[in-house]
């Protein structure tokens, strides 16, 4: 029932999703030149929750395959409405069935996976849909992190149709998260104004 009502949320407002401006366009240039840093040409390359997939049409040159999901059919639809260039396939699939074509050498979700409803069973998953010593890169909202007083408003925003359902994760919740799962951390910045929406780069344990 959650999924279901999220998916009429995203729909609803992915136009407005699509038309709305970047906040801050140099940190999102900057993450993106650190992914592009990381992806081989060789990789094939897989994103759960692409949105109207921005970030897939700037990566997706610099790999061998792109594989860009997200839950949304509407999302989707934008997206794929759009020109690019590269090997990439746009797909709709919730983030426990957007694993067909695996496994994978990387694998990004960026502003995602505060949003999954079991977050050990989609980073399990993550886990065992890429290869061995591959790539988790994420960027997640930490909503635990912020003050109570904002935290309050999001019951009230979801009531009236303004909000999703979120995960209230904290940094610590989620590092542990990867590490339960078996990935090791290996890099950790903030882009951005906002330290509870950390960029993670993990990698998983081989055999974990």
């Amino acid at each position: 029932m959650t999924q279901h009502r999220n998916r009429k949320f995203w729909n609803r407002i992915a136009e407005r999703y699509a038309a709305r401006p970047l906040k801050n366009v140099a940190a999102y240039e900057a993450m993106l030149e650190d992914v592009a840093a990381r992806l081989k040409p060789s990789d094939r390359v897989l994103e759960i929750g692409c949105g109207t997939g921005g970030t897939a049409i700037r990566l997706a040159p610099g790999v061998a395959q792109y594989t860009a999901t997200d839950f949304s059919t509407e999302m989707v639809r934008i997206a794929r409405a759009k020109p690019f260039e590269g090997n990439l396939d746009f797909r709709v699939a919730d983030a426990a069935s957007a694993f067909d074509g695996g496994p994978f050498d990387v694998i990004c979700a960026f502003n995602v996976l505060h949003l999954v409803e079991d977050l050990p069973d989609t980073l399990a998953r993550i886990h065992a849909n890429l290869k061995p010593g591959g790539l988790l890169i994420s960027k997640t909202w930490c909503f635990a992190d912020l003050r109570l007083r904002v935290r309050m408003l999001f019951p009230i925003l979801r009531l009236v149709g303004l909000f999703p359902f979120v995960t209230a994760l904290g940094e610590a919740q989620l590092r542990q998260a990867l590490s339960d799962a078996g990935f090791e951390i290996e890099a950790a910045r903030v882009f951005g104004d906002y330290p509870q929406n950390p960029y993670l780069v993990a990698r998983a344990r081989p055999g974990a």
